[in-house]
C-alpha cells in the first residue's frame, strides 16, 4: 500500500520559510511565539515547514508579533508557471538560506545595530570588495 502524502504547497513553505527567518531576526523561540499566540510550538514547526496553512488571521497576528507587514511572508514567494517555466527565482532561496544560517543571522542582528547609514554603507563597499577580491 502506497502512502499518499501530498507535497506542502510552494507558497506555503515559503511562508512559513519566511515566518522562521523572522523569528530567527528577532532571536525568537517557537515556544515564545507559540505561547503569544495560544498554540503549541509543534504548530509553529509545522507552520515553518509548510507543512500546515497558516490562516489568514493567524497570519495577522504573527505579523504583529514579529512587526512586519503581512506582505513581509509573500515578498519573493514563487509564481505559478506553466511547466519547464521560471518559478521561484535561485536568489530567493540562497537568501534565506543565508539569513537562516549561524553566520547570516549574526551578521544581520549586528549590521541593524549600527545606527550610522555612512557607516552601513562602508562596510556593504567593504563585503563587496572582500567578494570581489575572493573571484
Amino acid at each position: 500500500m502506497a502512502e499518499n502524502k501530498k507535497k506542502p504547497n510552494p507558497i506555503d513553505v515559503h511562508v512559513g520559510s519566511r515566518i522562521r527567518l523572522r523569528r530567527n531576526m528577532m532571536g525568537m523561540s517557537q515556544e515564545k511565539l507559540g505561547e503569544l499566540l495560544g498554540i503549541t510550538f509543534q504548530q509553529i514547526q509545522k507552520y515553518e515547514k509548510g507543512s500546515n496553512r497558516v490562516g489568514a488571521s493567524r497570519l495577522q497576528a504573527i505579523s504583529s508579533i514579529l512587526s512586519v507587514p503581512v506582505s513581509f511572508f509573500f515578498e519573493d514567494a514563487p509564481t505559478e508557471n506553466p511547466p519547464g517555466g521560471f518559478g521561484e527565482s535561485a536568489g530567493a532561496n540562497y537568501v534565506v538560506d543565508f539569513l537562516s544560517s549561524t553566520e547570516g543571522l549574526q551578521l544581520n542582528r549586528a549590521f541593524i545595530r549600527i545606527q550610522d547609514p555612512k557607516v552601513r554603507r562602508k562596510i556593504l563597499d567593504l563585503v563587496k570588495t572582500l567578494a570581489d577580491d575572493e573571484d
